[in-house]
Parts: C-alpha cells; sequence; structure tokens
C-alpha cells in the first residue's frame, strides 16, 4: 500500500486496552486521512452518546501523504463529536506529530473511553503503552511537552497535548503540538480532556513508501516553488492572516 503504513490504532482507555486493526479495508472508498476518519466516527459512535461520553471515540487521522515530502503534508485530521454542537466535527493541526505518527506505524488513532486518572499515550515503533500522567495534569502545553521529552530521554519525541483549559472541559479548548499547531476548532481539546488523556507522544523509524519516488520529489519541490513564489503566500509571511481583515469587512459591508 502506498501512502499508507497499514495499521489503526485503537485504544479503551476504560480498560486499558488497546488493539491494532489494518487500514487495508478502508482505503479503496474513502478519500485520504479525512475520508477515513468520518467512516471511523461513524463505526465507533454509540447513538445518544453525548460529547463527553467516554463513549465518544476521539480520533487522529494521517492522510496518505503525511509523512512524505509533498508540501502541505503533515497536517493531522481530528474528528470527534463536538461539545460546541454536539454534532460530530473536526479540527486539525499542523507540524511533526502526525508524519511521526505515520513512521511510527500508524496511520490513525481512535481513543474511546475514559481513564480512572489522568494519562499519556506512548507510541514507539508500532509499541504502544498508556502511562501515568498525574505529574503533568495542570502544566501548560509547553511544559507538557519539556516534561514528556525528558521523562523519555529523547528530545526528538512529537507530542501533542492539552493545557488546562482541555482538562477543565471548556468547550473551546484546543489540542496543542509543538510551539504553534494547535486543533483549535470545536473543542477538542475538551474531549481530550474528558477521557483524562493529557498527551500523546510519538517516535518513530520507519518510512512512508511512494510508488515513484523520483518523480514525486520533483513534484513537491515544483509545488514548493510555486507556493513561495505566489503573491498571496509573500502576503501570509509577511502580515499573516489579518490580512483577510480588509476583504471580510468589505464582504460585510456588501451584505449590507
Amino acid at each position: 500500500m502506498f501512502g499508507w503504513v497499514g495499521k489503526i490504532l485503537k485504544v479503551d482507555l476504560t480498560d486499558g486496552k488497546i488493539f491494532i486493526e489494518s487500514t487495508e479495508p478502508y482505503i479503496e472508498d474513502y478519500l485520504g486521512g479525512r475520508g477515513i476518519g468520518v467512516r471511523l466516527v461513524y463505526d465507533n459512535y454509540v447513538p445518544q452518546t453525548d460529547a463527553f461520553d467516554p463513549r465518544n471515540p476521539l480520533i487522529f487521522n494521517m492522510g496518505p501523504l503525511t509523512g512524505t515530502a509533498m508540501p502541505s503534508s503533515g497536517r493531522t485530521d481530528v474528528t470527534a463529536l463536538s461539545p460546541m454542537s454536539n454534532l460530530m466535527a473536526k479540527s486539525n493541526f499542523g507540524g511533526y506529530c502526525g508524519p511521526e505518527a505515520k513512521f511510527a506505524g500508524f496511520d490513525h488513532i481512535v481513543i474511546t473511553g475514559k481513564s480512572e486518572k489522568p494519562c499519556y499515550l506512548w507510541i514507539k515503533d508500532g509499541r504502544v503503552e498508556i502511562r501515568d500522567a498525574t505529574h503533568i495534569w495542570g502544566q501548560d502545553t509547553f511544559q507538557t511537552q519539556k516534561t514528556i521529552q525528558a521523562e523519555l530521554g529523547d528530545p526528538e519525541i512529537k507530542v501533542v497535548c492539552i493545557g488546562p483549559a482541555g482538562e477543565k472541559l471548556v468547550r473551546f479548548a484546543c489540542i496543542v503540538t509543538e510551539v504553534a499547531g494547535a486543533a483549535a476548532r470545536t473543542g477538542m481539546g475538551a474531549v481530550m480532556g474528558s477521557k483524562n488523556l493529557k498527551a500523546i507522544a510519538v517516535r518513530g523509524s520507519g518510512s512512508v513508501s511512494v510508488a515513484e519516488p523520483a518523480a514525486m520529489l520533483k513534484l513537491s519541490v515544483d509545488v514548493n516553488e510555486e507556493i513561495r513564489e505566489h503573491p498571496a503566500c509573500k502576503e501570509l509571511s509577511n502580515w499573516g492572516v489579518v490580512r483577510f481583515v480588509s476583504m471580510k469587512g468589505c464582504l460585510m459591508l456588501d451584505r449590507g
């Protein structure tokens, strides 16, 4: 399977059980990580479940390009029932955590249940542990990442985590990785907190197979150069998303 590493990790925090399933049954029928993620929500959702119910599945989805050289391929989609709407929702973050999960052997991570005490997942090259996080409960996201990296003895470990807002079930809480990556919409951080899950730490030494590596590398370089030369890229680099403020203001005026 090119683009996929072939495994879906399922963790039940209530019972402390860990399962591994194949990605292959999904790849022909669903488009990318997000498409499979929606299907996994459907398969694991229990009717009448509330967003903070332990049965609400929290799912991290890495797509077939994640872990390759293609620009913008590092994003990870997060799906669950939202505490803001009680409907299925999604958010996503960038950075290196998604690619690292692929390198560790997993295309998707499905988390259900609720741990009796704060915990975090430690995933390394296909091996999975549920570890105590009582000592880091209450830390902000920057402290949490540093604490876990120090505890596991590797500064290259990638960590996605919640801070005090997620722990306290603030309904718009984020999930954060590194210094700027955030799944900041739909309250996925609150869902993570409702499971007493402080963080997911990943480290992998694997790779993602590509059908035509040379052709894909050339395409990724060409696309990257095209993006860098586009006027919108230069504006965003200089001004960030505030470049859209005047545009949105004009649209609101046009609508009366």
